[in-house]
């Protein structure tokens, strides 16, 4: 079996000769060679330019031995499509100029025609697909309509997300009128990316967590099927990972969004995970990103305890419960890649 081949089997819960590995955020900070064009480029500036963001998606296939490239991107750029001004401040993140306050705010957001408006994104995953040439597989990825209207709303990253609170409690039309354009925008991004070769879509819902299991299932939850289910209509064949982190108390709900794939923290064990969700969908997940900073032989202790938990099972992606973290040495990426595959490789999976 090929290393072209593990992931997208693994998304179907079929045998695979060894458990397959990409990790979130594995074309990133962390790497030399990304480092030095983030000397010489912002981050908006390497994700819309085509040639730069396939320089970056490829990195870490060149390497290492993951199993999947994720095309490098941002999850906000389709906010500034949609009319809010977007800039990334350093050492603050992303900041919204102009956030979403009023009833007007909503009315004037446009659902911009991604092929066009995202244009450098498609053409750096047609570029992509065609310099992998099979080798592994590409993900592409959007954020999730909650997690978008967190940082719409917010203006920036926050610990209480209280003024997303305020919105959604207090004027819940407004609220799902909301939803309503980040799901169709989010939708028709991510179709574009299936016809530019994306062979798979991840929904990001980073901070789907903060909400109780009641709100998430009244507020957030219909949008996320309208989602997933406009991407089915179009292929059902591409494989479609929901994840979301602080969310082990409702993964059933998860489940209801229609993904094919769950993405899971590291709060919960992956046996329990699929205990509560069942066998008819993949998981992925769920080493802490910091054990990446511990000795390697506590790294692949680490490792070794996700694999035995499920061990014997179809449909897990190895992955971390979290992107990727800066401070992580390029030689424990390495090591764990490498020792998953070697410590999975002594019989098909899932067999």
């Amino acid at each position: 079996m090929a290393r072209a081949d593990r992931f997208l089997r693994a998304c179907r819960r079929q045998p695979t000769d060894a458990t397959p590995i990409w990790l979130m955020r594995q074309a990133g900070r962390y790497l030399p060679e990304y480092q030095r064009l983030k000397q010489q480029y912002s981050i908006l500036e390497l994700v819309k330019n085509p040639d730069l963001a396939v320089e970056i998606t490829l990195q870490p296939v060149h390497a290492f031995e993951v199993d999947a490239a994720i095309i490098f991107a941002d999850i906000l750029p389709l906010l500034e499509g949609m009319g809010l001004r977007l800039r990334f401040v350093e050492g603050n993140g992303p900041v919204i100029d102009n956030p979403l306050r009023e009833s007007a705010d909503i009315d004037a957001l446009a659902i911009p025609a991604a092929d066009e408006a995202f244009d450098f994104t498609m053409r750096a995953i047609r570029s992509v697909r065609q310099s992998l040439a099979g080798k592994v597989p590409l993900i592409g990825f959007s954020g999730a309509p909650f997690t978008l209207a967190c940082y719409a709303v917010e203006g920036r990253s926050s610990k209480d997300f209280a003024s997303v609170k305020r919105l959604l409690y207090n004027q819940p039309r407004m609220w799902h009128r909301l939803l309503e354009k980040l799901a169709a925008a989010v939708a028709n991004y991510a179709r574009c990316q299936i016809a530019a070769g994306a062979q798979a879509i991840q929904l990001f819902d980073s901070w789907a967590g903060v909400l109780s299991p009641h709100d998430y299932h009244e507020y957030v939850l219909p949008h996320v099927r309208r989602v997933i289910g406009e991407i089915k209509e179009m292929d059902v064949t591409i494989p479609v990972i929901y994840f979301g982190t602080g969310t082990a108390g409702y993964l059933p709900l998860f489940k209801q969004a229609g993904c094919d794939v769950l993405g899971v923290d590291w709060r919960i064990s992956l046996s329990d995970a699929w205990a509560q969700v069942g066998d008819d969908l993949a998981l992925q997940g769920n080493l802490d990103p910091a054990v990446l900073q511990a000795p390697l032989a506590e790294v692949r202790r680490q490792a070794a305890c996700i694999l035995d938990d499920v061990k014997g099972r179809n449909g897990h992606i190895f992955n971390l419960g979290h992107g990727v973290t800066k401070e992580t040495p390029v030689e424990a990426v390495d090591e764990l890649v490498n020792f998953v595959h070697e410590y999975t490789r002594n019989g098909t999976m899932g067999a």
